[in-house]
């Protein structure tokens, strides 16, 4: 059996970390003996690991974060927006790692893994494939680039290091850290949607690289569910059709919630709709504005409790600047909801706009959000129709045999 390591930061905490443990499982089911490494350990698993001690990991992500402080000024504000990998654990030393055939890249940021690390784990003579959840591994130091196109050709001058007025910045010297590596690690990077598979043709590290599209595996049955709890179990309003939005942290900037609510405040009263957000929210004022009736569940942490949610949902929403491949648009259509978004990513790779979802074409306008969100729920899809879609596209064997493929990790 042909064994395979995934280094992820956590395999619980963000989006990222839950579609990569849910990748192992699909490894593991596929044949192949799958284990993850993490930062930070969530789960029960014996097929996750800790990379290091407490002391060791709490040292390694402070030294980045002293890292990016210095260099931007002392300023908190954009501190967690921007990594560099200066700093990591010494992953290649982990015998899960000496053992394995191949490995996983997932999000490895804020001291779970260095650059150089990647270097000494192929000079090991291990394939690496390196799954692009965000655009990190393809600028010099932001997770997202939003409308900056410095990453096609070195970066500096990052907006995100404060003054922005240095070409040689922090910025820079990582991009062209990564530019080393990259040109004597034989890396695969895998694109999860077409969207970022396209900002790497437009970037200076990897448009001369291969990438293969793969998206994330999706529990895809697991939400194939009629509802089994009440309304009232579950905390939501009754007598009413439900617009359902969830993430991490809801008032992340990333996605948008201002936009959200003010589309939201714009359905007409014909709909009789009601709102439910699951997540975390800083911000205790941030649905104050709201005149929809809504609920906030905050984290909701049982998969089988989101799948109910969604089972009731009709609508599942997403109004995010930029989303690599929104997960929560694909467990609410598995659930059967109709999906509307904005088109920022990898929406597209989910939705085929007004056959089975809705994709705005001006990304920050409420008004058409809001129309949108008026005819999904008046003219709802066929619940199994929704379902059928997600598995064609996300079905997690298949998604799991092309990583073996990808690896040449057959039996």
């Amino acid at each position: 059996m042909k064994k395979v390591v995934l280094i992820n930061h956590s395999d619980t905490r963000g989006g990222a970390s839950v579609v990569t443990y849910r990748l192992m499982q699909a490894l593991s089911r596929a044949g192949v003996d799958a284990r993850m490494i993490v930062m930070h350990k969530g789960t029960d698993s014996l097929r996750v690991a800790q990379a290091a001690s407490p002391n060791r990991t709490r040292l390694s992500f402070l030294a980045e974060c002293a890292q990016i402080y210095l260099n931007n000024g002392f300023n908190r504000r954009d501190l967690f927006k921007v990594s560099t990998a200066s700093f990591g654990l010494p992953l290649h030393k982990h015998p899960w790692v000496r053992e394995a055939d191949a490995v996983i890249l997932g999000w490895i940021n804020q001291g779970m893994m260095s650059l150089s690390e990647i270097q000494r784990i192929s000079d090991m003579r291990k394939p690496i494939a390196w799954t692009l959840h965000d655009m990190w591994p393809i600028t010099g130091i932001c997770h997202h680039a939003g409308t900056c196109n410095r990453f096609t050709d070195g970066c500096g001058n990052c907006p995100f290091i404060r003054g922005g007025k240095s070409v040689n910045d922090l910025s820079r010297t990582v991009w062209r850290r990564k530019q080393r590596i990259y040109r004597n690690v034989p890396l695969k990077f895998v694109a999860i949607s077409s969207w970022i598979a396209g900002k790497c043709t437009e970037s200076g590290l990897t448009a001369a690289h291969d990438v293969v599209v793969i998206p994330n595996a999706f529990p895809v049955d697991e939400y194939r569910v009629t509802p089994r709890k009440s309304r009232g179990e579950l905390g939501l309003p009754a007598g009413k059709r439900l617009i359902v939005m969830g993430a991490a942290r809801l008032d992340d900037p990333i996605k948008n919630l201002p936009l959200a609510v003010d589309a939201m405040n714009r359905v007409g009263a014909d709909a009789d709709a009601a709102a439910v957000f699951f997540g975390n929210i800083r911000d205790p004022y941030a649905l104050d504005g709201l005149r929809m009736p809504h609920v906030a569940l905050g984290p909701v942490s049982d998969p089988a409790d989101v799948a109910q949610i969604y089972a009731h949902a009709d609508v599942v929403l997403s109004t995010s600047r930029y989303e690599t491949l929104p997960g929560t648009l694909i467990e609410g259509m598995a659930a059967g909801a109709v999906p509307v978004s904005t088109g920022n990513g990898g929406q597209r790779d989910i939705i085929d706009n007004g056959i089975d979802g809705y994709i705005a074409h001006n990304a920050d306008d409420p008004d058409e959000i809001a129309v949108l969100i008026e005819r999904a729920i008046a003219n709802p899809f066929p619940r199994d129709a929704q379902h059928e879609a997600v598995k064609r596209r996300f079905d997690a064997r298949r998604i799991a045999n092309a990583y073996i493929q990808l690896l040449d990790l057959q039996k």
